[in-house]
């Protein structure tokens, strides 16, 4: 490669910023609480966990969520939802679907039935149809295995206002005790919808014409990737590669994540409207951080794909040491297939509307770092967004440490030895909250010559863009004062030819 001997280093990073769209006083507020992300999406109150049911309609962007209006633990399931225009401000609305006589909501999809295939649209209205998982607690602890099904809900005021099917459930458990998570699409070749379906230890595939009566078409996965966990949130969805159609199959575990905990693997592969065949079989993940869970894609984005996970690890979510809500999302980001080696590859990157917000500032070229080197003392103020270019002669070892005057600090970098990069949170603060918190991680480096990041941090969290999204780490932690300094280190030395720092609007 022409440039291997180079490093080419992109580092965004965004710190306490108080540019969120916010719609009153108190909405002010929650962005003085500690720990309290600034442009990632949290709910004012309580618990929060996977994404459902998102999709595009008419210029917004709909969120919906696992939700627990009444703790900050885990309960029973409602649907939460959100709203944006550009995906980084959010504006969150009332709780959509409440649990019934069928059971908690637990997560699922929504489509925009355009031709009103499932009859439950009015005249020039097409309907939104959510399909999620109806579960049973008391079914459950009777020692049924069929406490979970599929149902539906449908709205004809944009997402505003929700009515349950009648006629749920529309897809009965045939005797497994883990059915859920249904993402739904449409599959044009057939004229058909496809059912994406967690159920035991693979995916199941149906299908129907009108969202209302299914029919099984396959199952994949009983021997294939990571089975360390129970397979639940999987998306099927195709992306374009050289004019061609690749499919990509994602399925979250819990655990048996590469990091302890649980997390999200795909598979890259064909999709003939019956059966997914993988290309390969190796395990790869999505994001080799501890804290990226139950990711799936927006519907009705055309073929761009768009991605948001859970920002957080069953391993500890329901003791972080936060005090009105639990958890947050990470950044949507966008999905793309790169090629390595002769095989095709799944890489993530923020989002285009949150690179748009991010507007240049300073710029610095040409500056030679010794270890350690304090970058915003440079500067001399505190950073809010920024992004650096750097080269040295080697892909030399380094490290870029976020820290504050307590002497609290995480750090990323890259082990030229192993071809690894990490993230340590040894020292990140608050850590004796669960013994599987404070740890290294490690995430492998798939590609060779220049090293391309872009860092992104928000108040208790780091989410790291390796090599164009191959690799990607999403961390939280939990700073007793804030990460208000950058550090950048390398005992051999680094050569910066341009820093560029960046404002988020």
């Amino acid at each position: 490669m022409k440039n291997a001997g180079r490093l080419y280093f992109v580092l965004a990073s965004i710190f306490f910023s108080s540019t969120l769209l916010v719609e009153s006083q108190s909405d002010k507020l929650l962005f003085v609480e500690p720990h309290r992300p600034k442009f990632h999406f949290s709910p004012q109150a309580h618990w929060m966990n996977d994404p459902n049911g998102m999709i595009f309609y008419k210029g917004t962007y709909h969120l919906f969520f696992q939700y627990y209006p009444e703790a900050t633990v885990w309960g029973p399931m409602h649907w939460g939802h959100a709203t944006s225009r550009d995906m980084v401000h959010w504006k969150e609305q009332s709780i959509k679907l409440y649990p019934d006589s069928l059971g908690y909501i637990f997560s699922g999809s929504t489509v925009l039935d355009r031709d009103n295939s499932s009859e439950l649209g009015k005249p020039g209205i097409p309907p939104l149809v959510a399909i999620f998982t109806h579960h049973h607690p008391g079914k459950e602890k009777s020692g049924s295995p069929e406490f979970e099904y599929q149902s539906l809900a449908y709205s004809t005021d944009e997402g505003s206002t929700w009515t349950k099917y009648m006629g749920n459930p529309v897809l009965k458990n045939p005797g497994l005790r883990d059915f859920r998570d249904p993402k739904v699409s449409w599959y044009a070749p057939g004229k058909k919808w496809i059912m994406t379906l967690a159920i035991g230890d693979r995916i199941g595939f149906y299908s129907s014409t009108n969202l209302k009566i299914w029919s099984e078409e396959s199952e994949f996965g009983k021997n294939m990737g990571s089975h360390g966990g129970v397979w639940e949130c999987p998306d099927l969805f195709a992306l374009e590669y050289k004019r061609k159609k690749v499919w990509v199959l994602l399925v979250s575990i819990n655990s048996g994540g590469p990091n302890g905990g649980s997390a999200t693997q795909y598979f890259t592969g064909q999709f003939d409207g019956k059966n997914f065949t993988p290309s390969d079989t190796t395990t790869r993940f999505i994001d080799y951080g501890t804290d990226n869970y139950a990711g799936v894609t927006f519907s009705n984005t055309g073929k761009r794909k768009v991605f948001m996970g859970w920002m957080s690890n069953w391993q500890y979510a329901q003791v972080v040491p936060t005090i009105r809500w639990r958890s947050a999302m990470t950044i949507p980001r966008e999905l793309s297939i790169t090629p390595v080696k002769n095989k095709l590859y799944l890489a993530s990157t923020p989002v285009k509307e949150f690179r748009s917000k991010m507007k240049e500032k300073v710029v610095i070229k040409d500056l030679h770092v010794r270890d350690p080197y304090l970058v915003h003392d440079k500067i001399k103020t505190s950073p809010t967004s920024f992004s650096f270019q750097i080269s040295t002669g080697a892909a030399s070892d380094f490290s870029i440490i976020l820290g504050n005057p307590a002497g609290e600090k995480i750090s990323f970098g890259y082990n030229r030895s192993t071809n690894q990069y990490f993230v340590d949170r040894t020292q990140a603060g608050k850590i004796d909250f669960h013994s599987d918190f404070g740890k290294i991680h490690y995430a492998p480096r798939l590609t060779s010559g220049p090293i391309h990041l872009t860092l992104i941090a928000d108040a208790a969290s780091i989410e790291i863009f390796a090599d164009h999204g191959l690799t990607v780490m999403t961390d939280i932690f939990f700073p007793n004062q804030p990460m208000n300094k950058l550090t950048i280190q390398s005992i051999e030395g680094i050569e910066i030819k341009k820093m560029i720092y960046h404002t988020i609007e």
